[in-house]
């Protein structure tokens, strides 16, 4: 096709509203070819409306398409890295929980050497096994544990919804998260954590456990000697 007839072509379609990417798959010249033919085409409110409802429309495909192929990747990772970590033992479990309590427990200072195990977080899962690493490997019995939820104040009209879900997701009765605190929201605070997904945190507690506390901490100066880079 001859050059000119390509450019009226091109002017055609940009008329019809197409964009610059819809009319190169039809008309085959460098982009700055079609930016110079068509500088001068103006279009009508209701073109520059369609053309950006079809980039919102490109848009979204291609975010679906990503996350597609995230998902597909992430789903390899965890099948070829679930093998590498094979059989957990009681040693692994055991050192696991205080790997666990050195990053996330409450620790005693020169400022308040009596604090007991205390330990905050706001995953479920993490918070099932450190539940299920004081029962079995300090022998902690339930009556002991004291579940604490912190909530933001703005969420206070509906915290039986937090309780419920606490307790569904870490095998409790609702009587047992009877402490609820709430953290004040501060306005120019921007969070992205305070959405459909936020649950609030939980903090676990264990009753006159001082002495247990200091021997979490002996434990962790015992990995601490062992290790070598420490």
């Amino acid at each position: 096709m001859a050059k000119e007839n390509l450019k009226n072509l091109a002017i055609s379609l940009r008329k019809e509203g197409l964009s610059y990417s819809d009319i190169l798959k039809k008309v085959f010249v460098a982009k700055s070819t079609l930016s110079l033919w068509l500088r001068s085409v103006g279009l009508s409110k209701k073109q520059k409306q369609t053309l950006t409802e079809r980039k919102l429309i490109a848009i979204r495909k291609g975010g679906v398409k990503k996350r597609e192929q995230r998902l597909r990747k992430i789903e390899t990772i965890d099948k070829s890295t679930f093998c590498d970590i094979g059989q957990l033992g009681n040693r692994e479990l055991w050192l696991a929980g205080i790997m666990l309590y050195w990053a996330e427990g409450e620790k005693q200072k020169e400022t308040n050497v009596s604090v007991g195990i205390k330990f905050s977080n706001s995953d479920p899962e993490m918070l099932s096994f450190f539940i299920f690493w004081l029962k079995e490997y300090l022998k902690i019995i339930d009556d002991d544990i004291v579940l604490e939820l912190y909530i933001h104040d703005n969420f206070k009209e509906i915290k039986d919804i937090f309780v419920e879900y606490w307790s569904n997701e870490l095998g409790y009765p609702r009587n047992k998260f009877n402490k609820v605190y709430y953290k004040k929201n501060k306005v120019m605070t921007m969070r992205k954590n305070v959405n459909q997904n936020y649950h609030g945190q939980i903090n676990v507690r264990v009753r006159r456990s001082t002495d247990l506390n200091r021997r979490i901490a002996g434990w962790i100066k015992g990995f601490n000697k062992q290790c070598p880079v420490v």
